[in-house]
């Protein structure tokens, strides 16, 4: 027996709308993540102890403009940044990882455009300063072997000028001020690239090391994909954050909206 035509109209225009209200949800989604805000997770160490392994955080897409690499994708539709914002010495930053262009990479702005950057026996130098730091409390986090240890970890204020106050955050030193890129040569800074290094200063690769070694090198303005804001979600080392059966107790509840930076 056939349906009722009216029914079967019914059923259609409700499928209909169904499916309208879930392509207009994506095309929403996919302006915020490409405008906006996009989620991205920390799968290694080495932003610790600001940024866990787990933790999610927010990015904003606007803070420093747009690029090819901020889009979804990364389309090769335009050149250099539109409504480019320059990052300021502190901000924790996503960009794309300049030897492959591909790669998500999240550290700390260090060196700005034409900033002298080194590092003499564990200790930062900006510009041929020292940047003064002072010890606290020690947190604990696992060495390289994966033990959990605790150690030396410092309050590190870095320059800043008349309008930015200097920036002030936590670095760990695992291996104390002698680990394997506690002294470097002196960079400068090229124009339109900036200087990335790593909270956890023993287990970074960042802009120390050079890209033909493995590394980061200086990042180019162009390969930001924008800064980090908010934690707004955390689960424990080796836990799964689609396991919600075990978010009681897998679930860092304390981190949660706490700040990135």
């Amino acid at each position: 027996m056939s349906k009722n035509p009216t029914k079967q109209a019914q059923e259609d225009g409700g499928l209909l709308e169904t499916v309208k209200v879930i392509i207009q949800a994506l095309a929403i989604a996919l302006v915020i993540r490409t405008l906006f805000f996009q989620p991205f997770n920390i799968p290694s160490g080495s932003m610790i102890p600001t940024l866990l392994i787990g933790d999610y955080v927010f990015v904003s897409k606007y803070a420093y403009g747009y690029s090819n690499y901020s889009m979804p994708f990364g389309p090769n539709v335009f050149s250099g940044r539109l409504l480019g914002a320059s990052p300021k010495r502190g901000d924790v930053v996503v960009f794309k990882l300049p030897r492959d262009n591909e790669t998500d990479y999240i550290k700390r702005v260090i060196g700005l455009p034409g900033d002298r950057i080194q590092v003499i026996e564990g200790r930062l130098y900006i510009n041929g300063v020292i940047v003064p730091r002072e010890p606290i409390e020690k947190a604990n986090t696992e060495n390289r072997e994966g033990r959990e240890v605790p150690v030396s970890t410092y309050k590190e204020i870095l320059p800043g000028d008349a309008d930015h106050p200097g920036v002030e955050h936590t670095i760990i030193e695992i291996e104390g001020d002698h680990g394997i890129n506690d002294n470097t040569e002196l960079f400068v800074v090229p124009p339109e690239h900036y200087f990335m290094m790593g909270d956890n200063r023993d287990n970074s690769t960042d802009s120390r090391i050079p890209p033909d070694l493995g590394g980061v090198g200086y990042v180019p303005f162009v390969n930001l994909v924008g800064r980090a804001e908010i934690v707004f979600f955390s689960v424990k080392k080796d836990e799964s954050a689609l396991t919600f059966w075990r978010w009681p107790w897998s679930v860092r509840w304390s981190r949660l909206f706490h700040a990135a930076h």
